[in-house]
């Protein structure tokens, strides 16, 4: 999972062993982060990530969630005025386009995940080299 700013930069990247649903993975990921400034104000996820108990624990750490709603949600956004910055998404897939430019993380042969954290760390650092 990886975390990306507005320009899609990465603030922070994380793995976890297995199928694991994503929504539990973004508070952990974000306290992996590699800057010592703030969190970021608004996170944007997919319709995966539109959750209340997700929406409750991010909004005690201040930052704001915006999703679109889930197809079997009940009660949907009243308005679409948020979800215009959904729109940039496509920085985030971007990032992982950059990281994946790294042969070894492409395929993973790497058996301790220590070891892949490590490279996936180091292709984040040479992405903010490049572009800083």
């Amino acid at each position: 999972m990886a975390v990306a700013d507005r320009s899609g930069l990465p603030i922070a990247v994380g793995i976890e062993s297995g199928p694991r649903n994503e929504q539990k993975l973004v508070v952990g990921t974000l306290k992996k982060s590699f800057l010592r400034k703030q969190l970021p104000k608004i996170l944007i996820g997919d319709r995966a990530y539109d959750s209340d108990p997700l929406d409750a624990e991010l909004a005690a750490m201040g930052v704001e969630m915006i999703a679109p709603p889930h197809p079997r949600r009940r009660n949907k956004l009243p308005d679409g005025r948020k979800l215009r910055r959904y729109k940039r998404r496509w920085k985030v897939e971007r990032l992982f386009a950059w990281i994946f430019r790294s042969r070894r993380l492409v395929t993973r042969y790497e058996e301790k995940a220590q070891n892949y954290l490590g490279l996936l760390q180091l292709a984040c650092a040479q992405i903010l080299w490049r572009r800083l």
